[in-house]
C-alpha cells in the first residue's frame, strides 16, 4: 500500500512541476515547439531521477543536497544557453542563482560529509519508491523555486534596470547575507566542544529560531521582485516561487521538523522554554 501511495505521489509531484512550467512558458515556444522553462523543468526532474538510481542501490543520501545544487546550476545553464543573448537582468539573475546554489550546496555537502548521514532519510532510503519520492520532490523544489529566475532569463521581454531590479537585488542581497551569517554562526557554535548537546541562542538566532530560513525566503522574494517587469499573461504563475519557498520551509519540511526535533531534545529544559517564549519561530516581528 505504501509503495502504491509513493508511486502516486511521484506522478502527482511531477505533474505539478511540469504543469506549472508549461503554463509559465505559454507563448515562448523556442525548444522543439515548447518553452525554455518547460525544458528546464524536464532537466530538473531528469537530473534527480538519474542520481536517484545509484543512490537507491547504495542506500545513501550522501549526494542528495549536492544534487540539488547541481540541478539549480543545470537548469540555469540550460536556460541561459537557450535564451541567448541575455540582457543585464537575465545575466544577473543567472549569476545570483549560481552563487546561491554553489554556496548552499557546498555547505550542505560538507555538513553531511562530517555527520555521515541525514536523519530525514533513515526510514525511507531502503524503500526505493519512497526514496524516489524525495528525489522527485527535489525536482519540484528546483522547478518552482527557480521559476522567477528562469522567467527572467528565458523571457523574450527585455527591460533595462529599473526600480524593480534594484529593490529586488537589495532584497536578494539582504536575504543571502542573513542566510550565510546564520549558517556560519551555527557552524561555529557546533564546532565548540563546550556547546555539545546545547542549542544556539546568540547572534541572529537571538531574534529568530530559524534565521537561515528567513534569509532563504527573503532572497527568493527579491528574485520575484526582479522578475515582475518581464512577466505577462500566464507567466505570472512564476510568482509562486517565494510563496512555495515560504510554505515549504514554514509548513512542510523545514520549521515543523526542526521544531519537533528540538522539542523532543530540549522540551523539558526551562532555558529552552524561555528561549522559545521570547524568540519568534521565524520572522522577528513581536520579539520580546
Amino acid at each position: 500500500m505504501k509503495s502504491i501511495r509513493a508511486a502516486f505521489v511521484v506522478l502527482v509531484v511531477s505533474a505539478i512541476g511540469l504543469g506549472v512550467a508549461f503554463l509559465a512558458g505559454q507563448g515562448d515556444e523556442r525548444v522543439f515547439g515548447h518553452s525554455v522553462i518547460l525544458a528546464c523543468a524536464l532537466v530538473a526532474f531528469g537530473v534527480n531521477w538519474l542520481v536517484f538510481i545509484p543512490s537507491a542501490v547504495a542506500h545513501t543520501e550522501r549526494y542528495y543536497d549536492l544534487t540539488g545544487a547541481i540541478t539549480y546550476l543545470s537548469v540555469i545553464g540550460v536556460a541561459a544557453v537557450l535564451a541567448q543573448p541575455l540582457d543585464l537582468r537575465a545575466a544577473v539573475a543567472a549569476g545570483l542563482v549560481a552563487v546561491w546554489a554553489i554556496r548552499l550546496g557546498s555547505f550542505l555537502f560538507m555538513r553531511i560529509s562530517k555527520d555521515g548521514h541525514d536523519r530525514r532519510f533513515d526510514q525511507i532510503k531502503t524503500n526505493p519508491l519512497r526514496f524516489l519520492v524525495t528525489w522527485t520532490l527535489q525536482g519540484l523544489w528546483v522547478t518552482l523555486t527557480a521559476a522567477c529566475a528562469l522567467m527572467i532569463i528565458s523571457s523574450e521581454t527585455r527591460v533595462d534596470p529599473d526600480p524593480f531590479f534594484f529593490v529586488g537585488l537589495a532584497l536578494w542581497g539582504l536575504g543571502f547575507g542573513i542566510e550565510v551569517i546564520a549558517d556560519t554562526q551555527k557552524s561555529a557554535f557546533r564546532k565548540d566542544p563546550e556547546n555539545a548537546g546545547k542549542f544556539i541562542t546568540g547572534g541572529l538566532w537571538s531574534w529568530s529560531r530559524h534565521p537561515n530560513y528567513v534569509g532563504e525566503i527573503v532572497l527568493w522574494l527579491g528574485m520575484a521582485v526582479i522578475a515582475v517587469p518581464v512577466l505577462s499573461g500566464w507567466q505570472w504563475v512564476a510568482l509562486i516561487s517565494p510563496l512555495f519557498v515560504y510554505l515549504l520551509l514554514n509548513r512542510v519540511s523545514g520549521v515543523p521538523l526542526l521544531e519537533k526535533r528540538a522539542s523532543e531534545k530540549w522540551g523539558e529544559d526551562p532555558a529552552y522554554q524561555a528561549y522559545c517564549e521570547k524568540t519568534p519561530v521565524l520572522f522577528p516581528f513581536g520579539a520580546k
